[in-house]
């Protein structure tokens, strides 16, 4: 028998247990049954959470058998993980994921290996806190060298800090997890990030398990086209069809279910600060929360393709797996993603960014009390 089987899979007990096999160096963030797993081999990855100790629930969406399997690609390791950092834009002139001269074609796209298989160093940590740093350097598409410094805190938070920090009041019969990353780049080139140079982000990724009933919403700001622009850029990997994406008046709802590969992204100029899922099922809400600056339109715009404005794009994004055209499939998972703006930074300046994810659990009635005064 294995260590994992201790645990029921899908448990938090079983996640810790098969991670720790495949990355030594993991450990746990607690407080009671609050509890974060991180995985410094992987970039202070957060793997997962639970509310409920080891024998509770595990929320973040692992990729069980490309771990088991050994396997390390050049290109991209799926491993999965419910907090990781990644650089922007993925796309256009000022990519970090393509060489300079190369097409954007799938087989041209690589993930830079010091947001994909390197380790980041773990500075400290506490029960409920750990620091990661790594100096990191990435040549974009044309050509320009962005030599920055990484620095990436995990906190566990527990019920009383996530009402705080979503200024709402939590019910007592109501159990809930919280975890922040704060993310610092620094430029220590000896040159500013520009426009003309590329600018580069910091774009958090979660990876959830998806479910045929799991909705993502996402509140936005009203108001009209010839000011905000469009409401949801819905085309990323063709249309989204109309039966998975609703926008109301205020709310878009889109289908996390893990069955058609599709993603969405609002504007800086739409994007607020919150977006979440319900998965009805299991009774389970989950928040992100994080960093929307007031007044700030520079954001990168990941297009594969040279483009005439690559400093106008999403500032937040979801995206649903599913099968690809070959029928494989890398998931079923869905996203919550976050980016910061596009950092105009001379040497030794700072952006930081963070990412807040809430999970919470208990009488629906009592969670669908607290769902409008954070979704809408």
């Amino acid at each position: 028998m294995s260590n994992t089987e201790v645990f029921q899979k899908g448990t938090f007990g079983y996640d810790a247990l098969f991670i720790k096999k495949h990355f030594p160096n993991t450990f746990i963030l607690s407080k009671g049954n609050n509890q974060v797993l991180i995985t410094p081999e992987l970039q202070g990855r957060v793997m997962s959470s639970t509310l409920n100790g080891s024998n509770g629930s595990s929320f973040g969406w692992i990729n069980y058998d490309y771990i088991e399997s050994g396997e390390r690609s050049d290109q991209f390791n799926p491993f999965g993980g419910e907090d990781y950092f990644w650089v922007g834009p993925e796309g256009g002139q000022f990519s970090v994921f393509f060489k300079p001269g190369a097409s954007f074609d799938f087989s041209n796209w690589k993930v830079p290996s010091a947001i994909d298989t390197e380790p980041f160093n773990l500075v400290r940590k506490t029960n409920t806190e750990a620091h990661f740093q790594k100096e990191a350097q990435f040549t974009n598409h044309s050509n320009n060298t962005l030599r920055l410094k990484i620095d990436r805190t995990i906190r566990l938070l527990d019920k009383t800090k996530s009402a705080e920090l979503l200024g709402i009041t939590m019910p007592k019969n109501i159990q809930a997890v919280g975890f922040e990353s704060e993310n610092v780049i620094t430029n220590t080139g000896t040159s500013e990030w520009t426009k003309e140079s590329g600018m580069p982000s910091i774009w958090i990724l979660s990876m959830l398990k998806s479910k045929d009933n799991i909705v993502v919403t996402i509140p936005f700001k009203t108001g009209k086209e010839d000011n905000l622009g469009k409401i949801v850029t819905d085309d990323y990997f063709g249309k989204v069809p109309a039966n998975r994406l609703k926008v109301s008046d205020s709310v878009l709802y889109f289908k996390a279910d893990g069955k058609k590969r599709s993603k969405i992204g609002l504007s800086p100029k739409r994007a607020l600060p919150i977006m979440g899922s319900f998965n009805p099922d299991d009774k389970i809400l989950t928040i992100a929360q994080f960093t929307i600056e007031e007044n700030q339109f520079d954001y990168v715009n990941s297009l594969w393709k040279i483009q005439e404005h690559p400093f106008e794009g999403d500032a937040i994004n979801s995206y649903n797996d599913g099968p690809l055209e070959n029928g494989e499939q890398l998931g079923p998972f869905y996203e919550l993603e976050s980016s910061s703006r596009a950092a105009d930074l001379g040497p030794t300046e700072t952006l930081m960014h963070y990412h807040r994810t809430f999970h919470f659990t208990g009488d629906e009635q009592q969670l669908k009390k607290i769902t409008p005064c954070l979704l809408g």
